[in-house]
């Protein structure tokens, strides 16, 4: 089984401790796990990933070898801090096929504050009543929320591509709403609901030619496969480092050294500045008048070892095993006719599948599933809309990663077997 995998499952797998553990204990005492009794099985990927032992490594390096604030200080720790997030700038910058290096890379908490970064920096100056903002049906809140209250405070009006019956775009539609009153089309990369790989280059072609920005949402897409900026012509793209092996609370804004040139700052403080008088300030160089304040630092360290990882492993090799695990998923989900699976089929979708147990609400599938150890979510997974679309208030989702086998997905089968039997 494991020489049919397009990685080594258990060579990677020994590298997540937290795989290791049971769950089932007292939940009460965060960290104390003696009263745990059950495997734990984690297929909740798509919320967040785990962390690799080098990635800890790298983080825990910093705090004992060199933790002080960048770019504040002369002294060496300072230095060599200051070296350290600078270079992670870059090298998060290069694993995404931005040729800018860290000019082009501004680091945020995640990829809602890269969004609202846009919307804000830009959005705010930019548009106005008789502009449109194009997204899709199957926008996450980070995106759809955020251009929404944007457009309310400009007069901008946003307008939506559909999604067909087999969840994916209607580029029909998208040819039709996209024109000349388009001055942003934002659309996500790989939906966290639908596992739908959307024509992300195609549609910002379609937005170029209209004189629009073309703004992917990649928080799905740049930990489960390459992702080149530039081949894709985004103008903007965002992603964030928890799910793709980094720690929390760092995310990446990839930008057009350009158009982040052009834009204001929408936060204001120390660090993003370059001269302050009682009158006026001005900015620091890119990127560092978005990151007001002390920034993260021990983060950002993470981050570029996250993606060393990655690397080692392959991107081509990360894609494939999650497609594997996507269409084996798929498949066995589709053995029963009292599951209804939500997007394209098995072999055309990332490595995620969200589905309904008939007359089971997904909390409840959730819970049941959590009793024997099998780790999902359930819920509109921060896409409401497109919930209501699909007429359910609620879907359980199953996510995979590098680190899953198809004996997981045996054991989420074999576990919503249980729960079957418990409300039939």
């Amino acid at each position: 089984m494991q020489e049919s995998y397009p990685v080594d499952v258990d060579a990677i797998r020994a590298d997540f401790p937290i795989l290791q553990r049971k769950v089932g204990g007292d939940i009460s005492t965060p960290g104390e796990h003696d009263d745990d009794d059950t495997p734990l099985v984690y297929l909740d990927n798509a919320a967040t990933s785990h962390t690799p032992e080098q990635v800890v490594d790298a983080i825990v390096d910093y705090y004992h070898g060199y933790n002080s604030n960048v770019h504040r200080g002369i002294h060496h720790l300072s230095q060599e801090a200051s070296v350290a997030y600078e270079n992670a700038h870059d090298r998060v910058a290069e694993f995404i096929g931005a040729s800018g290096g860290r000019e082009e890379v501004v680091f945020t908490k995640n990829t809602t504050e890269s969004m609202n970064l846009v919307a804000y920096a830009w959005g705010l100056d930019e548009l106005g009543p008789g502009d449109s903002v194009v997204m899709t049906e199957m926008e996450h809140h980070a995106s759809l929320v955020t251009w929404q209250q944007i457009a309310k405070k400009t007069g901008a009006e946003v307008r939506y591509i559909r999604v067909d019956d087999d969840g994916r775009l209607d580029m029909e539609h998208a040819k039709e709403l996209i024109d000349d009153s388009t001055k942003m089309v934002s659309v996500v990369h790989v939906s966290n609901t639908l596992g739908t790989v959307n024509p992300v280059a195609e549609l910002a072609d379609m937005a170029h030619e209209v004189g629009a920005y073309a703004f992917v949402d990649g928080a799905q897409s740049v930990p489960t496969r390459p992702v080149d900026v530039e081949a894709i012509d985004a103008d903007f793209f965002a992603f964030s480092g928890h799910k793709m092996c980094g720690p929390t609370g760092i995310g990446a804004l990839y930008g057009k050294r350009d158009i982040l040139d052009e834009m204001q700052p929408y936060l204001y403080g120390g660090e993003m500045i370059r001269s302050v008088t009682y009158e006026d300030s001005t900015w620091e160089d890119l990127p560092w008048k978005f990151e007001a304040g002390t920034p993260p630092i021990a983060q950002g360290v993470g981050f570029a070892a996250a993606v060393d990882y990655l690397d080692d492993i392959g991107m081509e090799n990360v894609q494939a095993h999650e497609e594997l695990l996507a269409e084996y998923a798929y498949d066995r989900l589709t053995e029963f006719d009292d599951i209804e699976i939500y997007g394209p089929p098995g072999d055309d979708r990332g490595g995620l599948v969200a589905f309904n147990l008939d007359s089971v609400h997904a909390h409840d599938l959730s819970s049941i599933l959590n009793e024997q150890g099998v780790a999902i979510r359930a819920g509109d997974h921060c896409t409401q809309p497109l919930h209501d679309k699909l007429g359910v208030a609620a879907s359980t989702r199953a996510s995979f990663y590098i680190y899953n086998t198809r004996e997981e997905i045996d054991a989420l089968v074999d576990a919503i077997d249980t729960a079957r039997e418990l409300f039939a």
